[in-house]
């Protein structure tokens, strides 16, 4: 499981990050995804600690703590949604297409 880290500085690096989790236990990996565009830090990240016991100490220490001058927001990560490949609501079958049949 990871630990979700959101509202981090644009500043933020993946070592920094490391050594902020790393005094509540072993890090395993840290993961801070970035704009395609501009190549900037998005403003939050992943970490993932080596057990269970960690990631709970790492997440009731630092949810709420101030951080570069922002108060993070650190929780377990949630499964990522598979976005499937449904066309939804970008046409397709739209169900009554009677529409056809009187022009």
């Amino acid at each position: 499981m990871s630990i979700y880290v959101g509202n981090l500085s644009y500043d933020v690096t993946e070592e920094s990050l490391n050594a902020v989790f790393a005094e509540y236990g072993s890090v395993k990996r840290v993961q801070l995804p970035v704009d395609r565009e501009t190549g900037r830090v998005r403003g939050f990240g992943f970490v993932e600690m080596s057990n269970d016991a960690e990631e709970t100490a790492a997440i009731e220490a630092l949810d709420g703590a101030e951080w570069m001058g922002r108060d993070l927001k650190v929780n377990k990560a949630k499964p990522r949604e598979d976005k499937g490949g449904s066309r939804g609501s970008f046409g397709g079958n739209r169900g009554n297409n009677n529409f056809r049949n009187r022009y």
